[in-house]
């Protein structure tokens, strides 16, 4: 006779899942703290240039305005010529400071001191309409402007 039997039927233990349902939501909960949901959706299209010193923008009293080539819902370019977009509509150059100015009345007094229009400019974007719109922010008296570009890498000219 043998010492050590062998038993004829050996099952796999099946998987305490107990635990699973909170990991799973544990999950789902640290992704809707985390996802940032976008507030503007843009309507033009832009490819943001890289910059050297980049820097965090705060959130409280920011405008967007995005300056490019009007798109359709497909992301098809539709114009060849650039236009400007203010949150989330498009406006022209000599409605730019009536905009701000409605932009402005709809924060609270804390967002209205601290206001800063974010510029998101195509590389494309012809310097002349930036500096007219620059002009037109002066105005309307939003002095604080943030332009928004990428991280990369320092040329250097030789």
């Amino acid at each position: 006779m043998s010492r050590f039997r062998q038993k004829q039927n050996r099952e796999v233990p099946g998987l305490n899942l107990a635990a699973m349902p909170d990991l799973i939501f544990t999950v789902l909960f640290f992704f809707m703290i985390v996802t940032h949901m976008r507030d503007v959706k843009p309507m033009v299209r832009f490819t943001i240039p890289q910059g050297t010193e980049v820097e965090k923008a705060r959130q409280t009293g920011m405008v967007y305005l995005f300056i490019g080539k009007p798109v359709n819902e497909q992301g098809d370019v539709v114009s060849g010529e650039s236009r400007i977009q203010l949150n989330d509509h498009y406006v022209s150059l000599d409605e730019l400071g009536a905009a701000i100015d409605q932009e402005r009345s709809l924060m609270s007094e804390d967002a209205r001191q601290h206001m800063v229009v974010s510029i998101r400019a195509d590389r494309e974007t012809p310097m002349g309409l930036i500096n007219d719109v620059k002009q037109e922010l002066r105005k309307a008296g939003a002095l604080s402007i943030n332009y928004s570009a990428t991280g990369g890498k320092v040329r250097s000219e030789k």
